[in-house]
């Protein structure tokens, strides 16, 4: 496994949001399919702890928004979860599609030579130990591939984890505001990326990043001209439901 830094940047340009974005149930293995259909070579995607500490793919600290369960997903197994339907509530075509472990996904993406993005999204007050289980199920699952995940999140804490757990994978910090901050958090984690929302992103604070030896990725970007617009800029990774519509060079 090759370690990643500025100019030892193994990621492309352009990564699928949760997958395919909209277009098929997010965080499913459908969804991952799908975006690679379109071309994409890399895979945004959320990981989480059930209640009995199997590390799945959802957004959601509940059930309801993307299966026909109910409750969080603390509250329950993973054998109960793996029961659910993940696919009815986008639509008929993904009826029956089931929630993904991490260690599936790690399967599919590596025998297709695929990328991944993890998001570490704990389950409210999981933060340190998700952070932890997913550095370590990622360092487990990837241990043979020449290119390692990229583990991001908005929790600080678990990234803080992450890092003590597997010091050698490369980590961004996700932000949706821009503080005076933000360059000292991320070297505070040992970052390699900063991954900002489109909003706050402007073509000063890329070049910041780059001085500082950090390259920036932002999302979700969902319009061909905004992209170009970003790219222009310098920005290295956009992440985006778009697959359609915005290719990948």
């Amino acid at each position: 496994m090759i370690s990643v830094s500025f100019d030892d940047w193994p990621y492309p340009t352009h990564i699928a949001h949760r997958g395919a974005g909209k277009l098929a149930p997010e965080n499913t293995l459908a969804a991952i399919r799908l975006g690679a259909s379109h071309a994409y070579s890399m895979f945004e995607f959320d990981v989480k702890l059930s209640g009995d500490g199997v590390l799945l793919l959802m957004h959601d600290a509940t059930l309801e928004r993307t299966t026909d369960g109910c409750g969080r997903v603390a509250g329950h197994s993973f054998a109960q979860i793996a029961q659910l339907d993940a696919g009815s509530w986008h639509s008929a075509a993904y009826a029956g599609e089931s929630v993904p472990t991490l260690a599936q996904v790690a399967r599919w993406l590596i025998a297709n030579r695929a990328l991944a993005n993890i998001e570490i999204k704990p389950c409210p007050g999981r933060e340190a130990e998700t952070g932890a289980a997913v550095a370590l199920e990622a360092l487990h699952c990837w241990r043979e591939a020449s290119v390692p995940p990229l583990l991001s999140s908005f929790s600080e804490p678990a990234l803080r984890a992450a890092r003590q757990a597997a010091p050698d994978l490369p980590r961004a910090l996700l932000l949706a505001e821009l503080h005076d901050d933000w360059l000292a958090r991320c070297r505070a984690l040992d970052c390699v990326a900063l991954d900002a929302s489109a909003r706050v992103l402007n073509e000063a604070v890329i070049d910041a990043a780059h001085r500082a030896g950090l390259r920036v990725l932002t999302y979700t970007v969902n319009d061909a001209r905004q992209a170009r617009r970003l790219f222009g800029w310098g920005l290295d990774g956009l992440i985006t439901d778009a697959v359609d519509a915005i290719r990948p060079a």
